[in-house]
């Protein structure tokens, strides 16, 4: 029999898909290696600064989700902005 255990929130991932230039992707990815880290190391830990930064306090996996109030901007909640062509 199989041994199923809780997973980790940390364990779970998904994915996050961006567009970038790629001349800007490859001197990233460069930038990275000479860390000896791979890009996805590297985003992670930006995103996780990003949100404590934000949340002025440090993030701790697993609590619940917080809401994080809105200091700048004007679109309401469910609003994307929308990017109009480059010519």
């Amino acid at each position: 029999m199989k041994n199923f255990g809780v997973v980790k929130l940390e364990e779970r991932t998904a994915r996050l898909t961006i567009l970038i230039d790629p001349r800007k992707k490859a001197v990233f990815e460069q930038l990275c290696a000479q860390e000896d880290l791979t890009s996805s190391q590297v985003i992670r830990r930006m995103i996780r600064a990003y949100i404590e930064t934000r949340l002025g306090r440090p993030w701790v996996p697993g609590e619940d989700s917080p809401v994080v109030e809105r200091t700048t901007g004007t679109r309401s909640a469910g609003t994307s902005k929308r990017r109009t062509s480059r010519s």
